[in-house]
């Protein structure tokens, strides 16, 4: 049942309080997708913190009303349920899939947003990660945490690659949380000198492979005519033999500049080729882990370099992409050296499970959400 308010009492409610909803798509069984406990957590966040906040679908966004259907969560009930709600301030993009995003219809909605003078809407597409490794590359002070990257489209170009790093990541370039990555490795030494590794579930499978037209072969069919990348590999440092990374979340703050919110750590699986932990890595704190490998100066040091580098390049993300960007996760790799290497960037964060991050996380959502509120009003002339 849709409760509606009138004109008036929306625009009163609306005057005193910024409005910010969450986007995502209609889902004909469940109302709409998405993280629904991710999306209650949000909820109760913006209340406490003097928003009116819901979950929008694209269906619903109608630009030229002032009130719109959206969905909000009862705590007392346990349940959602649908009603009128002011036109929103700010819009947080979070739509769940990239085949979602992508639908005409979609795309649409989202630039009429972003061209819109009665909202602000952010983060407006998922990243690739092609892209991402060019805007990296266009700036001299990202280029160096970079790692030689290819488009992967001939094996030409891979026996290139293979003959400057003997050992590779192969990623797809719309990949998410490992799936579909598999590594290569040169051992000039064995009979069947070519190893691919490939990722499934929680463990990977091994291919020892002749000569690189059976390596090829072997990628292609597993690749199901994906477009993928292909990456030098990086040693990543170790804690009981167990390849782990670091994990940072960058958002913008009050002042809408870009600001850690919290960096985490990975452990690999024992039989995982990535540190996901739907892969079967494990959580671990990052301090703890660089301190085993590197002792306590060293280990200060890399952790001032990972939020710095962070925030490099989160900068560049958002100029190289020319789009309205207010929060990203990335990876980032720790070499044995104590080198700190960028992976990849995700613009549509899971949620850390570290409570402090997650906390932090949440309320830097209308923290960002006050400065673009702000900055629509000074756009309208009511500042």
């Amino acid at each position: 049942m849709e409760l509606a308010l009138s004109d008036d009492k929306a625009a009163e409610l609306h005057a005193r309080r910024p409005v910010l909803a969450i986007l995502t798509i209609e889902d004909d069984m469940l109302m709409f997708r998405g993280n629904r406990e991710n999306f209650a957590d949000i909820i109760r966040t913006g209340r406490e913190m003097g928003f009116i906040v819901y979950v929008l679908t694209v269906k619903h966004l109608n630009l030229s009303k002032n009130q719109v259907k959206g969905y909000t969560f009862d705590d007392r009930a346990e349940q959602w349920h649908d009603q009128l709600f002011p036109f929103p301030d700010v819009i947080y993009n979070r739509i769940p899939l990239r085949e979602d995003e992508v639908l005409p219809a979609v795309r649409g909605k989202i630039a009429s947003c972003m061209k819109h003078p009665r909202t602000q809407l952010y983060n407006p597409t998922f990243f690739n990660k092609w892209n991402l490794f060019e805007w990296l590359k266009l700036s001299k002070t990202t280029k160096p945490f970079i790692p030689t990257t290819r488009r992967m489209v001939s094996r030409t170009g891979l026996t290139r690659l293979m003959r400057k790093h003997s050992f590779l990541y192969l990623k797809p370039v719309s990949g998410k949380a490992g799936k579909g990555i598999m590594t290569v490795k040169v051992l000039p030494e064995k009979q069947l000198p070519y190893r691919l590794k490939i990722q499934e579930d929680k463990k990977s499978i091994t291919y020892n492979c002749s000569s690189i037209p059976k390596l090829w072969t072997r990628i292609r069919k597993q690749s199901l005519g994906e477009t993928y990348i292909a990456q030098q590999g990086i040693t990543l440092a170790t804690v009981d033999d167990r390849r782990f990374d670091l994990r940072a979340l960058v958002q913008k703050n009050q002042r809408g500049q870009w600001d850690i919110t919290g960096i985490g750590a990975r452990v690999a699986g024992t039989l995982s080729i990535t540190t996901h932990v739907p892969r079967g890595g494990s959580i671990e704190d990052p301090e703890k882990l660089l301190t085993t490998t590197f002792g306590d100066e060293e280990a200060r040091k890399i952790m001032i370099k990972a939020k710095n580098t962070s925030l490099l390049i989160a900068k560049q993300i958002e100029r190289g992409s020319g789009l309205l960007l207010g929060e990203m996760s990335m990876d980032l790799g720790v070499d044995d050296t104590g080198n700190v290497w960028f992976f990849e960037a995700n613009s549509k964060p899971m949620k850390f499970d570290e409570p402090h991050i997650r906390r932090k996380s949440l309320e830097r959502i209308f923290h960002y959400g006050l400065y673009l509120y702000g900055k629509k009003k000074e756009k309208a002339g009511g500042v």
